[in-house]
C-alpha cells in the first residue's frame, strides 16, 4: 500500500491550499484516514482525521479554517486549507488505516505518505 501525498506549496498569509492524498496497491479496505504535520523542531501533530463514514475531527489550531474530506471511490483524502497562517507551516503527512490481507486474514496496518512542505509566508 502507498500514499501519495500531493498539493503543497508556497502560499502567502489568508491564502489557500488544498491537499490531497491518493492511496494505490493491494487492500481489502481504508479505515480512518489523517493528516497530521510536523514543523521544524516540533512535534507531529494531529491536523484532521475523517472516519471512513465520513465523520469528522480536527486539531485544535486548524478548526474552522480547514476541511477535511474524502473520496472514497477513489482512494483519495483531501484537505482544504483556507486562512493560512505563518504557523500553519510544516510537512503534511496523510495517514491511513488499511485492512490487508495476511496468510489469507485480515488485519489493520498504519501506512504514512511522504509528506508534501507547505510553507506561509510573505
Amino acid at each position: 500500500v502507498q500514499l501519495q501525498a500531493s498539493g503543497g506549496g508556497l502560499v502567502q498569509p489568508g491564502g489557500s491550499l488544498r491537499l490531497s492524498c491518493a492511496a494505490s496497491g493491494s487492500f481489502f479496505r481504508i479505515n480512518a484516514m489523517g493528516w497530521y504535520r510536523q514543523a521544524p523542531g516540533k512535534q507531529r501533530e494531529l491536523v484532521a482525521e475523517i472516519t471512513s463514514g465520513g465523520s469528522t475531527n480536527y486539531g485544535d489550531s486548524v478548526k474552522g479554517r480547514f476541511t477535511i474530506s474524502r473520496d472514497n471511490a477513489k482512494n483519495t483524502m483531501y484537505v482544504q486549507m483556507n486562512s493560512l497562517k505563518p504557523e500553519d507551516t510544516a510537512v503534511y503527512y496523510c495517514n491511513a488505516l488499511v485492512i490487508v490481507t495476511e496468510d489469507y486474514l485480515p488485519i489493520q496496518r498504519t501506512y504514512w505518505g511522504q509528506g508534501t512542505l507547505v510553507t506561509v509566508s510573505s
